[in-house]
């Protein structure tokens, strides 16, 4: 679960880096969504290949990590047994204790986010030819896309903000007290990062910075 928690981490970072090339105009923007689909890596691979094997991997790392966190949940279950005679929680932050319920929404949003921008079966007040560009400003041109983007991406990086910091316990990396506040401190940042970086373009595209 850690590793492929990192690989979903890893886009998310790649994924807000293309979307903040909204401030660069139409042409830039869609610019980058054809490199991506058609013309990345070429000529070493055929056009359009690389974002099936990309796909692929991301899918794999997705259905990895749901299948880690069910069979540690069901292990978890088994071992605590019916109940007990007194509770008391050892996660001591809201993220922690969130993160099961966490990971089934943002699971959620995965696929409505898919069927919006990728099959296109959920139009939020785009046309079926309209471009990638066109596509961002038109959906986030509505409050409400607005409002539930700013909710769940939120509840993302909750769940990053934890999954971080316990990738890297996993992996051995806090040996000490000082490794252990380090990574508790990155964890935030990239959490912080990853909202501002995610959330600055649909919030000019809102306020008609964007247009």
């Amino acid at each position: 679960m850690s590793v492929t928690g990192l690989i979903m981490i890893g886009f998310l970072l790649v994924h807000m880096y293309g979307n903040l090339k909204m401030f660069s105009g139409p042409e830039a923007y869609d610019g980058y969504a054809h490199w991506l689909k058609e013309d990345i890596l070429y000529p070493l691979v055929p056009h359009g290949t690389f974002i099936w094997l990309f796909r692929f991997v991301l899918l794999a790392a997705v259905v990895a990590h749901i299948w880690s966190a069910t069979s540690l949940s069901v292990r978890t279950i088994g071992v605590r047994g019916p109940g007990y005679d007194m509770f008391k929680p050892q996660a001591q932050t809201y993220s922690e204790r969130t993160m099961r319920w966490g990971g089934i929404l943002i699971a959620g949003f995965i696929v409505f986010h898919l069927l919006q921008f990728t099959v296109r079966v959920i139009r939020t007040g785009f046309s079926t030819s309209a471009g990638p560009y066109e596509m961002f400003v038109d959906s986030f041109s509505l409050w409400w896309v607005f409002a539930l983007y700013a909710v769940l991406i939120f509840l993302i990086c909750m769940h990053i903000r934890h999954g971080f910091w316990s990738a890297f316990q996993t992996l051995g990396l806090n040996s000490s007290l000082k490794s252990r506040r380090w990574l508790n401190v990155l964890g935030i940042g990239v959490a912080v990062v990853l909202y501002i970086g995610f959330m600055l373009p649909p919030l000019a595209v809102l306020i008609g910075w964007i247009k």
